[in-house]
């Protein structure tokens, strides 16, 4: 954590991405500006070479023993062609693990120079899909070995050793891949513990700051309370005894002076305490009663049918609270309206004056015909109803008697 902004955590193989499989590349995010499959890394082209030229030795092993078998004229052809064919598609690998695995177990049964190239698919197969994919071709496998050398027994070895070796061959195989695999999962599981982490501290610091802020307005607030009351003090002296001396009222007036300043001091703090933690928008201008009239134009642009009658004795003299609460009530009734009764006229009414309080109502008729379910987390109506009982009012909302709905406020104005 750098003051109150975590520090922006770089990968761990930035700038090594070549030494990484491109899975793990994709997984790790390491190339955003990419989309799809993720292209070959230098370590995947050496990786694939070599299992290019393990096959290819393989397939040359098989091709010098195919003189000691007897096979029917031009079938080792055949055989050489085939195996070279499976070489080739070694590099396709990647794309296509299962289907390049499922397609050389009837190829290895008629090509022996083609068996290197279903070791590296089998292989593959283990190293980039589940386990469910490779039972199956492992098995497929471990099923046609004995007819395999049934078929084409090998010259200088019993035929159950041939068998035997060929299934731990198959078996060596797919543990190597399975184990790759287990080794790729294990280091995504503690990128994502990582991350985890990362979350879970950045939370707690958030959380910290927080209490620490709230205890240090809790404290500033018993400071302000202290200096509210030591001004109460003085101004209730002044006021009962008005007969005092010069030099006493001059004290006190001084008393007063430096406690509302200090008071008001006091307060800028607690609010910058408490706005600290808030998104940068948080010090922009308030809406007031007077933004009124532009929420209105602004909902008639938008398509909706809005009716203001507006009588308030002196719009200017209202407070500033007192206006913004009414703003915020003639809003939420006016998203209430767009979104459950579109197409019907709404009425928006403010009346009031100093001293007989503030009213603010919302109200819209029935929709025509059925309208579509809007979801809604019905917090605005509560929050409203919590902002208004706060200012000093009350707030009401609830069917109509012809049938639509309204949402009153009554907001007190001394």
């Amino acid at each position: 954590m750098s003051g109150d902004k975590p520090e922006i955590a770089q990968p761990a193989f930035e700038g090594r991405r070549w030494l990484l499989p491109s899975a793990l590349v994709k997984e790790f995010e390491l190339d955003p500006a990419r989309s799809g499959r993720p292209r070959r890394t230098a370590r995947d082209w050496v990786v694939d070479f070599s299992c290019f030229l393990l096959a290819v030795f393989i397939g040359l092993l098989a091709a010098d023993t195919l003189q000691d078998e007897n096979l029917p004229d031009g079938y080792a052809a055949f055989d050489q062609l085939v195996g070279a064919l499976s070489c080739a598609a070694v590099w396709l690998r990647r794309r296509w693990p299962v289907g390049l695995a499922a397609a050389m177990v009837p190829v290895a049964l008629v090509s022996n120079t083609a068996g290197g190239a279903s070791l590296v698919a089998l292989f593959t197969l283990a190293v980039h899909r589940p386990f469910r994919y490779v039972v199956w071709v492992a098995g497929t496998y471990a099923v046609l070995n004995p007819v395999y050398y049934l078929i084409r027994p090998e010259p200088d070895l019993p035929y159950g050793w041939s068998v035997a070796l060929a299934t731990l061959l198959t078996g060596t195989v797919v543990g190597w891949g399975m184990l790759v695999r287990s080794k790729r999962q294990l280091m995504l599981s503690l990128r994502d513990s990582a991350r985890r982490a990362e979350t879970e501290a950045r939370l707690r610091g958030e959380q910290a700051q927080r209490l620490a802020r709230e205890a240090i307005a809790r404290e500033m607030h018993d400071v302000l309370a202290h200096r509210l009351t030591l001004l109460s003090v003085h101004a209730g002296a002044l006021e009962f005894r008005p007969d005092a001396p010069r030099e006493e009222i001059q004290r006190a007036a001084g008393v007063i002076r430096e406690s509302a300043h200090d008071a008001l001091q006091d307060l800028r703090e607690i609010i910058g305490v408490l706005r600290a933690g808030e998104p940068d928008d948080g010090g922009r201008p308030q809406p007031t009663l007077a933004a009124l009239e532009a929420l209105v134009t602004e909902s008639r642009e938008a398509g909706m049918k809005v009716t203001l009658d507006q009588r308030v004795t002196d719009p200017g003299a209202v407070p500033a609270s007192v206006g913004r609460t009414a703003y915020r009530i003639a809003q939420e009734g006016l998203t209430n309206a767009r979104k459950h009764a579109p197409g019907t006229e709404v009425t928006v009414t403010v009346t009031g004056a100093p001293g007989d309080g503030l009213s603010v109502s919302v109200h819209n008729p029935a929709p025509e015909g059925p309208v579509p379910h809007v979801p809604g987390s019905g917090q605005g109506l509560i929050g409203l109803t919590e902002r208004a009982t706060l200012t000093g009012g009350t707030l009401e909302h609830g069917p109509a008697a012809d049938g639509g709905f309204e949402v009153r406020g009554r907001l007190p104005w001394g």
